[in-house]
C-alpha cells in the first residue's frame, strides 16, 4: 500500500468499530470526507457507498465505492477493507483500495490503515500527487486518527478538536508574525529599560527562538496532530484476504 497511517488508542473495540463503521460517526472525525451514505444492499453483499468531499466552497467532488469487514477473527482483530472510485473530472484520486485493521492491545486498539490509489490527469496528475496531493493525504488521514483518539480517550468531540486545532493555529501565526515584525522584541527591551542596550545584541537569537518554538513545539493535549502517528509500515505489513475478495467489484 502508497499510504500507512497507525495509531493506538486507549479505548474498547466496539466502541472504535462503531465509531469507525458508522458513516454518521465516520464523517465526523475523518477529515477527507464531507459525506458519507450507505447504500441499500442485500444480506450477505458487500456495503456499498456513496462519499463526498467538498475542496472549496461550492466544489464538491464525489464517489462510490464498496466495503466489507470481517468482525469476528480467530485471533480478535477485525478488518475492513474498501474500494472507491470517482468519476468527477477535477477529482485528482480516480480510483483506490485500502483497509482498517483493528487489533486488541492490553487496555487499547492498535489501528492502522494502508491504502493506495490512481491519479488521474496523466504525467500531471502523476507529478501534482507525488508532490502534493499523497503527502497531503497521509497527513490527512493521520491527523484524522489523533482526533478520533481524542474523542474516545478524552471524550472531546470531532467538531471541539478542530476548533481546538484552528485556534492554536491562529496563536502560532501570531506569534511568527509579531516576532517577525518586531513588536514584541522592542516591547520586551521596553520593558527591562537599562538592559536594552545588552539585549539588542541577542535579538537575533532571539527571534530564531521564538519562532522555533512556535513552529516545532508540541500540540496540545487536546490538540489533534499528525506527528502523533506511525507513518512507516512494519516490514512484513500486507494487506488483508478480504481486500482481494473486492478486486472484481465495483
Amino acid at each position: 500500500m502508497g499510504l500507512y497511517i497507525e495509531t493506538r488508542i486507549r479505548a474498547d473495540l466496539e466502541d472504535l468499530w462503531n465509531r469507525t463503521q458508522d458513516p454518521s460517526q465516520h464523517q465526523r472525525w475523518d477529515l477527507r470526507f464531507t459525506r458519507i451514505t450507505y447504500l441499500p444492499r442485500a444480506e450477505g453483499e458487500p456495503q456499498r457507498f456513496r462519499y463526498a468531499t467538498r475542496v472549496l466552497p461550492g466544489l464538491t467532488v464525489a464517489g462510490t465505492g464498496v466495503s466489507a469487514g470481517e468482525r469476528e477473527r480467530p485471533d480478535g482483530t477485525r478488518t475492513s477493507a474498501l474500494r472507491f472510485s470517482s468519476p468527477h473530472p477535477l477529482s485528482l484520486l480516480a480510483e483506490g483500495s485500502g483497509y482498517w485493521r483493528y487489533v486488541p492491545d492490553g487496555d487499547g486498539v492498535t489501528f492502522l490503515t494502508g491504502y493506495d490509489y490512481r491519479p488521474r490527469w496523466g504525467r500531471a496528475g502523476a507529478l501534482a500527487d507525488r508532490l502534493l496531493f499523497r503527502p497531503l493525504m497521509g497527513w490527512a488521514t493521520a491527523w484524522s486518527f489523533d482526533r478520533l483518539r481524542l474523542w474516545l480517550e478524552r471524550g472531546i468531540t470531532p467538531e471541539r478538536a478542530l476548533y481546538n486545532w484552528l485556534a492554536e493555529l491562529v496563536v502560532r501565526a501570531l506569534v511568527i508574525t509579531v516576532a517577525c515584525t518586531g513588536l514584541g522584541l522592542e516591547g520586551l527591551l521596553r520593558l527591562f529599560g537599562p538592559l536594552a542596550a545588552s539585549m539588542a545584541y541577542a535579538s537575533p537569537l532571539l527571534l530564531a527562538l521564538t519562532i522555533s518554538l512556535a513552529l516545532f513545539k508540541s500540540p496540545l493535549p487536546c490538540t489533534p496532530a499528525a506527528r502523533r502517528c506511525v507513518r512507516q509500515p512494519p516490514v512484513r505489513a500486507r494487506a488483508p484476504r478480504v481486500l482481494g475478495a473486492l478486486k472484481e467489484l465495483r
